[in-house]
């Protein structure tokens, strides 16, 4: 797999409410990957992040449209990963969701019809909604790894926290399997 996107959709709030605002993050991690920890261990921050401010610095992973409001058609949402062309350093990405928590706190069951996408060109690599995470405010999505033949593979996952975004950013990676 060389390219990979996640999608996100969520509608808007009712009539009256603070806004919904929804944002995906990704997270390289430097070094082979060595499969999950079991004896409770962090794997690490990401050796940096993208998400609606910012974009990898080698420019291959990228936010497409970002919405604060959920308001649209289609996918509110969208970051491209072109894994092929990641250094090699990286053995792999971590993808997940956090609610902004301003400026009300917000769990994904008080979010309108939240769903997620993950596909590699027309195939759904894996979809759903959050009804798995349901009192979280945060969730990793996706988890793309780096084989030992140096090919990327994707694993699907749905982990929920309940942190704010910056702790959630840097701790989405722990403990997926």
């Amino acid at each position: 797999m060389d390219r990979g996107e996640v999608r996100v959709k969520w509608d808007p709030s009712p009539l009256g409410e603070p806004d919904t605002d929804l944002d995906i993050i990704a997270g390289p991690y430097e070094g082979p990957y060595r499969g999950p920890y079991t004896d409770g261990r962090s794997g690490g921050a990401p050796a940096y992040l993208v998400h609606y401010d910012s974009r990898s610095p080698d420019g291959t992973i990228w936010l497409n449209h970002d919405s604060r409001t959920g308001k649209g058609l289609g996918w509110d949402e969208v970051m491209t990963l072109q894994l092929g062309r990641l250094s090699e350093r990286y053995g792999r990405v971590v993808v997940g969701v956090a609610i902004q928590q301003r400026p009300v706190r917000r769990l994904f069951a008080r979010v309108a019809g939240p769903a997620y996408q993950v596909v590699a060109g027309y195939d759904v690599l894996a979809e759903g909604d959050f009804a798995a995470v349901a009192d979280a405010t945060a969730a990793s999505i996706a988890e793309f790894v780096r084989a030992e033949s140096g090919a990327w593979e994707f694993r699907p996952v749905l982990r929920g926290f309940d942190a704010d975004p910056d702790t959630f950013a840097r701790t989405m990676g722990d403990g997926l399997e």
